[in-house]
């Protein structure tokens, strides 16, 4: 298992990271269509993940309303876990109660909600907490700042966000470095072969500022797992069935399934190992969350550490998958030209 600096921290975190959005659900919630393990099923997991040398954990204070924090931090008790040896993630944004203050990312609300996740966790300390959303209602100078002063207490050790805009962490970027904040190190966002949106403004970004990249549903929630097929979508019978989430353009996506099934006959996988693979290909990419019900299904997600892409298989996976052309970038890409060609040049002598 590899491991990759998390943002430009000096923290070593696995390239494939545990989700726990499975943990805890019940039949007649959201949560439940995702996942319903409970603490012994859990504990298979967290062990079998520890095994095979992750050392990343990542839940949300929303999941199952906070019983799959509960039933990881059990987990990790129960196993022994010690402290230093596991980087554990949470998240706050979304409603813990019925009142206007116990969601979103105010100084109020991020406190409490920090120190409730805390006490499921039954740690003293996250390694990385993130703001689950962009909260339009806070000023961006609170949430740093409450994010700050969790770091300075020592409750909380590194901090990121999820499903933010470019020009959002830009400039949350600029007022920490202004104000002397801690640092977004990580955005958490959603990413696959078939979504590849990001990759128009946030790639960039996090390329240019050192911001470290978690991908979360890397198999567009089960639709690349190999389970669905161009002529028959409704086979599957995974949770895209019940739950049909991240959105895809559905061409793109069976195209680019397509393409994947026929290098993984020819490597002997499976289509999930291959879209996994590609996401580890990928220069931006830190950490790649998965989430599993079973621990064969995690096994075979942790095998995709060990598949191999040739540039070849690459560019076909590229070229069937990539976004269509959108302003500026094909403007931009029109005038790098000049620029480019003159970085290019060979040095003088050869």
């Amino acid at each position: 298992m590899r491991m990759n600096t998390l943002g430009r921290t000096g923290l070593f975190v696995s390239e494939l990271c545990l989700g726990t959005m499975t943990f805890g659900g019940s039949d007649d919630t959201m949560w439940g269509k995702i996942g319903q393990l409970q603490q012994s099923d859990a504990d298979g997991l967290v062990g079998a993940a520890l095994d095979a040398g992750i050392n990343f954990i990542d839940t949300a204070d929303v999941y199952s309303g906070g019983m799959s924090e509960q039933i990881t931090g059990q987990a990790l008790r129960n196993l022994g876990v010690a402290r230093d040896t596991v980087v554990v993630a949470t998240k706050a944004f979304g409603p813990t109660g019925d009142g206007p203050n116990q969601r979103g990312a105010s100084r109020a609300h991020l406190i409490d909600a920090c120190k409730a996740s805390l006490k499921r966790l039954q740690l003293d300390h996250v390694d990385l907490y993130q703001i689950h959303g962009f909260d339009s209602a806070t000023p961006m100078e609170e949430q740093l700042a409450a994010l700050d002063i969790l770091v300075q207490h020592g409750h909380v050790r590194y901090v990121g966000v999820s499903n933010w805009a470019a020009w959002q962490i830009a400039k949350a970027l600029g007022i920490s470095a202004r104000d002397r904040l801690a640092r977004i190190a990580t955005l958490q966002a959603y990413y696959t072969i078939a979504g590849r949106d990001l990759e128009r403004e946030l790639v960039p970004m996090m390329l240019s500022e050192g911001v470290g990249l978690m991908v979360w549903s890397p198999l567009a929630g089960g639709l690349l797992s190999g389970k669905y097929d161009r002529n028959d979508p409704a086979a599957g019978d995974g949770r895209r069935a019940g739950f049909d989430f991240p959105p895809v353009q559905q061409d793109r996506a069976y195209a680019a399934i397509d393409a994947m099934r026929a290098i993984a006959t020819a490597k002997g996988v499976s289509v999930a190992q291959i879209a996994l693979a590609w996401l580890l290909h990928q220069p931006v990419v830190t950490s790649v969350i998965v989430g599993a019900k079973r621990i064969e299904q995690l096994s075979e997600n942790i095998a995709a550490a060990d598949v191999v892409l040739t540039a070849d298989e690459l560019a076909t996976l590229d070229a069937v998958s990539a976004l269509p052309a959108e302003y500026p970038g094909w403007m931009l890409e029109r005038q790098g030209e000049y620029r480019r060609d003159q970085l290019m040049q060979p040095p003088r002598g050869r």
